[in-house]
């Protein structure tokens, strides 16, 4: 959830720094709002960084989509190593 955070406040800090947006809260709501393609659209970002928008949206969907397998992966590895434990302790008799 942080890295996703400072994600967020990279865009914001682009937004801001480009002037694409007037204000730091204005580029870190837009930021965050894009990022989760939320996308309320009540901010929009200036006509010749529009695009931008999208792709912080699709960043953000691969980026929540790459830590959901990661997070798959270790829960599975810890399963795995307790299935491995509960086995080794039931041949050597032990619960």
């Amino acid at each position: 959830v942080l890295l996703h955070l400072v994600e967020i406040a990279i865009w914001g800090f682009f937004y801001l720094w480009r002037g694409c947006l007037p204000n730091a809260e204005s580029a870190f709501y837009f930021s965050g709002v894009t990022y989760t393609t939320v996308g309320y659209g009540d901010i929009v970002l200036v006509k010749p960084w529009r695009m931008l928008g999208p792709v912080e949206s699709l960043m953000g969907v691969l980026m929540c989509g790459l830590s959901t397998g990661y997070f798959f992966v270790v829960v599975s590895r810890i399963h795995q190593s307790h299935t491995v434990i509960r086995s080794a302790n039931a041949k050597s008799g032990r619960n």
